[in-house]
């Protein structure tokens, strides 16, 4: 049964759609709650809890962190309270690098400002955003396309970023009263020993959950991560990693092909350990 979905993002970040048209959306769909994890930033609660009381949503605080391990590696923070440290070094690299591929357009002769980028699409600014910029100039089909020629890694408008250490990230999770939990574990392309080394690592520094279901995991996938997350006594989460129209094939929700569900019992779970 398709109860709640922990893992979602809003135009604070990524997404398409605004935090209250997301709450709205997932009532809609009848799920009983919906988290916010946008990338590294709390800035969409506002609008989601004034939705959430007038539609009868629950909504979940939460924050997604990009650091780093070898490879990138994501930690969702639950019913955050306080990042504002390690939030201030993310948003400072950020702006630092959007200046800089700004600039990298505005040589090339196109009509691309920060500021201006600003002014449209908020404080928060990603990759999809000058994306979306290269759609409407005629140089991308789609998002898609812009990645793979103009915004992806090593493309002509990448500018890598400064990830945060994993260690730090998740300490920092801890420290301002939030339920770390590992992001969508399969993405980081580890064997057994290698995911079960993160994920130690990850204990380590306080790590308190493994989101075992996730859009495009198998019934199998799914089952190996919940056998893990026992096996640890992490608690167990889920969500379908939404995006509004940046990714058209995930569903709120119900993830891809509507394979996702995700119980409230986890939710019950996870409140307990943020003493909700």
């Amino acid at each position: 049964m398709r109860e709640i979905d922990l893992h979602v993002h809003t135009t604070a970040s990524d997404g398409t759609d605004a935090p209250a048209e997301v709450v709205r959306r997932a009532a809609m769909l009848g799920l009983r709650a919906v988290a916010i994890t946008d990338h590294d930033n709390v800035g969409g609660y506002a609008g989601a809890f004034s939705a959430a009381h007038d539609c009868g949503m629950e909504v979940v605080p939460g924050i997604e962190v990009s650091t780093k391990y070898g490879v990138a590696v994501h930690i969702l923070g639950y019913y955050v309270e306080n990042l504002v440290p390690l939030l201030a070094d993310i948003v400072n690299d950020r702006d630092r690098r959007n200046e800089k591929v700004a600039a990298l357009m505005a040589s090339d002769g196109l009509p691309v400002s920060y500021g201006m980028m600003k002014k449209r699409f908020g404080d928060v600014i990603g990759r999809p955003h000058f994306g979306e910029l290269l759609i409407e100039f005629g140089l991308a089909r789609d998002m898609d396309d812009a990645f793979a020629r103009f915004v992806g890694k090593g493309m002509k408008y990448y500018v890598p970023r400064t990830i945060i250490d994993l260690d730090s990230s998740v300490e920092a999770i801890v420290a301002s009263g939030a339920v770390p939990v590992l992001a969508h574990p399969f993405q980081y392309k580890k064997n057994d020993s290698e995911l079960r080394e993160l994920i130690e690592r990850c204990m380590d520094h306080g790590l308190r959950g493994l989101e075992c279901r996730y859009s495009g995991y198998s019934p199998e996938q799914s089952a190996y991560l919940e056998c893990l997350a026992e096996e640890y006594g992490l608690l167990k989460t889920g969500g379908s990693d939404y995006h509004g129209s940046h990714k058209p094939h995930i569903a709120l929700g119900s993830g891809i092909d509507g394979n996702l569900e995700v119980p409230y019992e986890w939710l019950e779970r996870l409140k307990e350990a943020a003493g909700q």
